[in-house]
């Protein structure tokens, strides 16, 4: 969320809770602090996707959309080493359709594309270790 709304550095308070997420710029000591009253600090027109439907547009087209990481873990592209991967490039993908397995805390979670369309991409490796949010596949929708 923070590289689709161009944000380097965000702050969060509950109570006494403090969280500061701050991410490498290309220039050093500039910073952008994320305001509730201002959900695109960089004050450009337009208005804010939700993560699933902002693509990064340097590094993909605008017609794909994401199917981000739920959670981190480890990626699996098949449900056991003897079978084939759940989805390819090409393949045609429907809302239930699971396109992967997210082991974390020895717990797999079945992670579904939750959108119709057709694979363009597989952008991580089988037993690649991922991140939270981190786009795992690049879907052209229906």
């Amino acid at each position: 969320m923070m590289v689709a709304n161009d944000l380097v550095e965000i702050s969060l308070r509950d109570g006494d809770v403090e969280v500061n997420l701050r991410r490498p710029t290309a220039t050093a000591g500039e910073a952008v602090t994320a305001r509730p009253a201002s959900p695109n600090p960089t004050g450009e027109a337009g208005a804010v996707a939700s993560s699933a439907e902002a693509p990064a547009a340097d590094e993909q087209e605008v017609d794909h959309v994401e199917i981000k990481s739920p959670m981190v873990g480890t990626f699996y592209a098949s449900p056991d080493p003897d079978s084939p991967q759940f989805v390819q490039v090409g393949s045609s993908v429907n809302p239930n359709t699971v396109v992967c397995i997210v082991e974390a805390m020895k717990v797999f979670n079945e992670i579904k594309a939750e959108l119709s369309g057709t694979v363009q991409k597989i952008l991580v490796k089988n037993e690649q270790p991922i991140e939270y949010g981190q786009p795992l596949f690049l879907v052209r929708p229906e």
